[in-house]
């Protein structure tokens, strides 16, 4: 059905209109622009009920009429949540947030919540047995940005998930998951293990955030962060220069959503083929805590973590000060080298200089 006002086939059934005549026409929404229409009248198909007996017909009306009005009463509220949806785009909120917030709402309607009643609401939340704290939260503070758009007062519940070290894996396990993977999932894994950047900062890089010349990448910021330049090993330079060279770098993919089911494909197939049940653990931002955890066991300088990462409060960097401990100190890669150019190759390669003698330079890095 294409939409009248913007033209877009982009449509789809948004429940049932009864006129003053009795007969029903369907509703219709446009995704593109929120705008809400009706078939016309004269396209309405009305079925004759044949071979019935009249003691049947008035129950199978009030049957129909209950399904109807509950198929429009989900029609209205899917129709709310596209609504909602173009709101938080209007208000500046980011994709990423949209729809999941979209995703918890929806998910709360299939379990039979009523948007309309807080108390519902909560009813249904604290019902889920097999949800975790953390969950819970989420939905609530997916509902309470719905109830703050439709001027609802409700007062939220209380869930405090526990506080809990984020999972550092060994650079090798980092190693083999980026090697199972096609070469734009790979690219990011090898730029979120390079630069620590959050998930949406790499799947937004440009080609004009790259400087191939002098072997750099550029992250603009997420989350009030601050913007950060990185140099780029020969690795990353390597893996660069197969990717086609559009606007976007990962352009591959439609969204970032896409792009993540698409890595957690990868993961379990080696997380099986490595035999690792570890590998599973790995997201996204592991690799920004296994980079700050790494940098501030080398360092041990706090502030040097924090513009790394782009904070802009210690606060949110000082975690990174408990996870050393989990790192084992005697696992390490040593090197000799004999040159400038093998010397070259080792500090690019991450290793770090120990000693050296007349005629030969120490290098190491943790395994």
């Amino acid at each position: 059905m294409e939409c009248p006002t913007c033209g877009s086939q982009h449509t789809f059934r948004n429940g049932n209109r009864f006129l003053p005549t009795g007969e029903q026409v369907q509703r219709w929404l446009c995704t593109d622009c929120g705008h809400r229409f009706s078939d016309e009248p004269s396209e309405c198909i009305t079925k004759p009920m044949r071979h019935v007996l009249s003691s049947q017909i008035g129950a199978l009306e009030v049957k129909n009429l209950a399904i109807m009005e509950g198929e429009e009463k989900t029609g209205d509220v899917i129709g709310k949540l596209v609504e909602f949806s173009f709101w938080m785009q209007r208000q500046g909120y980011k994709e990423s947030t949209t729809v999941s917030r979209g995703h918890r709402l929806r998910r709360l309607v299939k379990l039979g919540a009523n948007l309309w009643d807080p108390e519902n609401v909560k009813e249904i939340i604290a019902t889920q047995t097999k949800w975790s704290e953390a969950r819970k939260l989420a939905m609530v503070h997916g509902y309470n940005l719905f109830a703050r758009w439709q001027g609802i007062k409700w007062q939220k519940p209380i869930y405090k998930p526990p506080d809990h070290l984020p999972f550092i894996p060994l650079e090798r396990e980092i190693d083999d998951l980026i090697a199972a993977c096609n070469q734009h999932i790979a690219t990011f894994l090898r730029i979120g293990k390079e630069t620590g950047a959050r998930a949406g900062e790499i799947f937004g890089l440009k080609w004009t955030d790259i400087d191939l010349e002098n072997k750099t990448v550029r992250i603009t910021p997420e989350k009030n962060s601050n913007p950060r330049q990185f140099k780029m090993s020969n690795t990353l330079f390597a893996m660069l220069q197969k990717l086609p060279k559009n606007d976007a770098l990962f352009s591959h993919y439609a969204n970032l959503a896409y792009l993540r089911r698409s890595f957690e494909r990868y993961r379990q197939r080696a997380a099986n083929k490595f035999g690792n049940p570890r590998l599973r653990q790995i997201t996204f931002h592991t690799l920004r805590h296994w980079k700050a955890t790494t940098e501030y066991h080398k360092t041990r300088d706090i502030l040097y973590v924090m513009r790394l990462l782009g904070h802009r409060n210690i606060k949110n960097t000082l975690i990174y000060t408990q996870l050393i401990n989990g790192i084992q100190e005697d696992e390490y890669l040593c090197r000799v080298a004999k040159n400038p150019a093998e010397i070259q190759e080792l500090v690019e390669a991450g290793y770090e200089y120990i000693c050296e003698t007349p005629e030969l330079k120490f290098f190491r890095k943790r395994k």
